[in-house]
């Protein structure tokens, strides 16, 4: 599990990039370089890091559902993920 600071930072920058997105879509199509460093750095998408949503780890990300695999198999054994279930053949 990650600490409490670390997803508590990667969520002020979920905020930031969604924040300034206009902006900086729109400096972006007029070219203007100037305009775009003077924006904070992390509202910037490219520094975001995809992260667990129940425990905040980077590794074993799986997109789909936004969890690690770790936190992903705990749900999908106590049934709490829909459609999903350990496969047996």
């Amino acid at each position: 599990m990650a600490k409490e600071s670390v997803k508590a930072r990667q969520r002020k920058r979920e905020r930031m990039v969604a924040q300034y997105a206009e902006k900086r879509a729109a400096l972006k199509a007029a070219g203007d370089w100037q305009g775009l460093d003077e924006l904070p750095k992390n509202s910037s998408k490219v520094r975001l890091k995809n992260r667990c949503q129940l425990s905040g780890r980077p590794k074993g990300y799986i997109r789909y559902f936004g969890l690690s695999r770790v936190t992903f198999r705990d749900m999908a054994l106590a049934g709490k993920i829909p459609g999903i279930r350990k496969a047996s053949w």
